[in-house]
C-alpha cells in the first residue's frame, strides 16, 4: 500500500506541526515553572555566609548574628566563612565568582561597595555588577578611640598635637578602603594634618595593637570597640555621625568637637551573585527582613550599636547608588590609594 497520495501527506503534516507546537507548550511551560520550583525547594543543602573581615569585628558580629536567624528561618545551616584581605575584595571576589544559587552569600560593606572602587586601581570584580542585592541589614558610626597613653584628651587636641609634630600621629586601620581607613583620611583632610596610616587585615587584629599600644589611634566601628572603651581599656573622644550615637550619648560628635562638615558611616548588607534567579533572591530576602525583627537578633545588635534595617533588595541597590555617589569623590579628593 503506498501513501503517497497528497491529502495523506497534508495530514501527516498537520498531526506534526501539532505535536511539535504540543511539545514546544510543554517546554515553555516547563522553562516558566522551573525558577518557581527551584526557589520552592531552595534551601536543600547548607547556605555559606562570606564575611569578608577577620573573626572578631564588627562586620563579623553582624555576620554571625544573621547566620544564626537564617539557620533558623531557612531549616538549613548557615556557616560563616570569614574570607579577609584587600579591604574586604578578597571575599566579595570569591562571592562574585560563585554559583549564581543562592547558595553563597557575602556580606558586603558600603566600603566595598563604594569606596574600593575609587581607591583600588585595579578591582578583582565589579561590586555594582557582579553582586545582586538581596538586603541591607545594619549600619553604625565610628569612634575615635585612643590608646591611654596618647597625652591628648579631645579632638582638638588630637589636631593640635598633629600640628605640632607633623607625621607623628599614627592611627590603625581595619584595612586600606574600608570605612575606619576614609574616616581616618577624612579627618586628616578636613583638619589639615598629616597621620600615617597602618592597615591591617580587619578590625580585630588592628584594635589588638592598639590596646596593646603599637599604634596610637584608630576610627573602630562602635560595636568593636565598645567593650574596650567600657572597659577603660580605650580612650574614646568622639563618634563619627551626623548626630550623637545613642551608644555613646555622652561623646560628642567630631564635627561638634571641632570639626564641621565631618560625617563618616557605614552599612553593611547581604547580597549574592549577580544572575541569581529573582525567587530565590525574594526567599533570602523575606527571612533576612524577619530575622532582623527577632527579639534576640534586635536585642543584640542594638546593645551593641547596630541600628537595624532589613530591607527590600531594591532600596538596597538604592544605597549603593547614593554611597558611589558620595564616597568616589570624597576619595578622589583624598588622593588615597590601595593596590
Amino acid at each position: 500500500m503506498t501513501t503517497s497520495h497528497p491529502a495523506f501527506h497534508r495530514r501527516r503534516s498537520a498531526m506534526t506541526l501539532l505535536s511539535g507546537l504540543a511539545l514546544s507548550i510543554g517546554f515553555t511551560g516547563l522553562l516558566a515553572t522551573a525558577p518557581a520550583a527551584m526557589a520552592q525547594a531552595f534551601p536543600s543543602k547548607p547556605i555559606r555566609l562570606v564575611c569578608p573581615f577577620p573573626p572578631g569585628g564588627a562586620v563579623d558580629i553582624a555576620s554571625r548574628a544573621i547566620a544564626l536567624e537564617l539557620s533558623k528561618n531557612l531549616g538549613q545551616p548557615v556557616t560563616v566563612d570569614n574570607k579577609p584581605g584587600a579591604g574586604g575584595n578578597i571575599g566579595g571576589a570569591e562571592v562574585a565568582r560563585s554559583a549564581p544559587d543562592g547558595y553563597t552569600l557575602l556580606m558586603t560593606t558600603s566600603g566595598i561597595q563604594a569606596i574600593n572602587p575609587a581607591l583600588y586601581a585595579k578591582m578583582p570584580f565589579d561590586p555594582s555588577k557582579d553582586l545582586a542585592p538581596v538586603s541591607a541589614l545594619v549600619s553604625l558610626n565610628n569612634v575615635l578611640v585612643l590608646h591611654p597613653s596618647v597625652k591628648a584628651n579631645s579632638v582638638a587636641e588630637v589636631i593640635a598635637m598633629g600640628k605640632a609634630q607633623p607625621g607623628f600621629i599614627n592611627y590603625a586601620s581595619s584595612g586600606s578602603g574600608t570605612s575606619i581607613h576614609m574616616s581616618g583620611e577624612m579627618f586628616r583632610s578636613l583638619s589639615n594634618i598629616t597621620m600615617t596610616h597602618i592597615p591591617y587585615k580587619g578590625s580585630a587584629p588592628a584594635l589588638n595593637d592598639l590596646l596593646g599600644g603599637q599604634v596610637m589611634m584608630m576610627f573602630d566601628n562602635i560595636p568593636s570597640a565598645l567593650p574596650h572603651i567600657k572597659s577603660g581599656k580605650l580612650k574614646a573622644l568622639a563618634t563619627t555621625g551626623a548626630r550623637r550615637d545613642p551608644t555613646l550619648p555622652d561623646l560628642p560628635t567630631i564635627a561638634e568637637a571641632g570639626l564641621p562638615g565631618y560625617e563618616s558611616g557605614v552599612w553593611f548588607g547581604l547580597m549574592v551573585a549577580a544572575n541569581t534567579p529573582r525567587e530565590i533572591i525574594n526567599k533570602l530576602n523575606t527571612e533576612i527582613v524577619k530575622g532582623t525583627k527577632s527579639p534576640e537578633f534586635v536585642k543584640r545588635m542594638t546593645e551593641l550599636g547596630y541600628i537595624i534595617h532589613g530591607t527590600s533588595p531594591e532600596t538596597m541597590a538604592e544605597m549603593n547608588k547614593a554611597e558611589v555617589q558620595r564616597w568616589g569623590p570624597i576619595v578622589r579628593a583624598s588622593g588615597a590609594k590601595a593596590d
